[in-house]
């Protein structure tokens, strides 16, 4: 039996919206990352402590959205928060908006990966692999 998802909850501010008084395209994924943040909490790693700890750090490498209605100012949204795909270094959560109603209103995804003291950010790549990448 698959556990239901985590939820979330918000509501669309004014200062959610754009000038057509729909939900700002960028903000979906602010709400996302909030939705993310109390996962991790929920799940016993609070991002604030890993970021404190410094041990553990899980940057963002893709996101992506659809967006399938829109959300006004006003709506009280419904996030459903699901890891989509869990590999050694890197996971996947998918993201459902719902409207009070059910209805979806957008999805999303975003991929991160562990970034450790073992792992130096901005080597240069190794160059038999970068002339690999040229020549394509």
């Amino acid at each position: 039996m698959t556990e239901p998802p985590f939820q979330y909850h918000y509501r669309i501010r004014l200062h959610d919206t754009d000038a057509a008084g729909r939900l700002f395209f960028a903000h979906l994924f602010r709400h996302a990352q909030d939705a993310l943040e109390a996962f991790m909490e929920h799940i016993g790693y609070p991002i604030d402590a890993m970021l404190r700890d410094g041990e553990i750090l899980l940057p963002l490498i893709h996101a992506e959205a659809d967006y399938r209605r829109p959300m006004r100012h006003g709506d009280r949204i419904r996030v459903e928060v699901r890891v989509e795909d869990l590999r050694r270094r890197s996971f996947a959560i998918g993201y459902r908006f719902l409207s009070e109603a059910g209805e979806e209103m957008a999805t999303a995804r975003t991929i991160h990966v562990l970034v450790t003291d073992e792992v130096h950010v901005g080597e240069a790549l190794p160059e038999a692999l970068r002339a690999g990448l040229e020549g394509c």
